[in-house]
């Protein structure tokens, strides 16, 4: 068998598949349906410095090939995450990355400063959410707000710092150069694009947020392109996502230039994927004759 362990800004993973945030909860819950230790590591519920409710439902609505959600970050506060779920999630042997996220620059400081002290191993800071100060526009969709927000987390985290970019953008291989300049120890994407559905009966949006962030299969090309010019533009390590439901998907996204990967809506389908995943990854390394899944990372050979 090929070796699987990977490195991501100096901590080592036994294989390169996370469970991406906001889909597994803080893993409780699919403990009952594999070991979760199967996982090389896990991405955990967006967190922020104070408890959220989340958004008023409906918040997620099928797709002809994904889904879309407006969850609004429900979470129970950074507190109550490092008293009650990274003591369990610690026990288990993968590596905690914990996924942290605020409406202004003083709240991402603040979550991180106190996330940072704790035991997680690293930290997943999701710049897609809106900020409040300027008028609702995502940290994550301009070069010059994502630089300034990595810049402002980076002087108090001590924890290897992952930067998750927004897909909303018009060139991603930007804001990886400014996330990267201004600290960042890796990046990850694609978070969710934005997407819409509407009722034709009631001619309302299902979501009662309106719109949402859209994830699964439609999203697969997308995300492939991405990291690969992404991984092109920057030095440090990408983390890919978007779409993955496949031991195939996972081969083409580090192919693309991901060291590591994450999966997400493809749990919803199938809760026991990432066991079939490590499978056929395992399978189709040893018919290739590769020794180390390192190897696969940046391969793709480009016309």
């Amino acid at each position: 068998m090929a070796d699987l362990s990977v490195k991501i800004a100096g901590v080592t993973m036994k294989n390169p598949m996370i469970a991406a945030s906001g889909t597994v909860g803080f893993g409780q819950e699919y403990g009952a349906l594999f070991p979760i230790s199967t996982l090389g590591g896990i991405s955990t519920k967006g967190t922020t410095l104070h408890r959220r409710p989340g958004n008023p439902p409906p918040r997620i609505a099928e797709t002809p090939a994904g889904l879309l959600n407006s969850v609004g970050l429900q979470n129970p506060g950074a507190d109550a995450f490092l008293a009650e779920e990274l003591p369990r999630l610690k026990q288990e042997d993968l590596v905690v990355i914990a996924n942290l996220a605020g409406s202004t620059l003083e709240e991402y400081v603040a979550v991180v400063e106190k996330v940072s002290d704790s035991d997680v191993d690293m930290i997943e800071l999701n710049i897609s959410c809106p900020n409040v100060k300027a008028g609702g526009a995502a940290f994550g969709v301009s070069a010059a707000c994502a630089a300034e927000v990595t810049a402002a987390v980076r002087k108090v985290c001590k924890k290897p710092l992952i930067i998750k970019l927004s897909p909303n953008v018009s060139d991603i291989a930007e804001i990886a150069r400014a996330v990267e300049a201004a600290g960042a120890d890796a990046i990850s994407l694609i978070n969710t694009l934005l997407g819409m559905r509407i009722d034709i009966r009631t001619r309302r949006p299902i979501l009662r947020n309106n719109v949402g962030g859209l994830s699964g299969p439609a999203v697969f090309p997308v995300a492939v392109r991405m990291v690969w010019q992404a991984s092109r533009a920057v030095k440090i390590p990408v983390i890919g996502m978007g779409g993955i439901s496949s031991a195939e998907d996972a081969v083409e996204m580090m192919l693309a230039g991901a060291s590591a990967f994450q999966i997400g809506s493809a749990l919803f389908a199938d809760p026991t994927c990432p066991v079939k995943i490590l499978e056929d990854l395992n399978r189709y390394l040893d018919e290739q004759g590769i020794a180390s899944v390192t190897e696969l990372t940046g391969m793709v050979n480009p016309y």
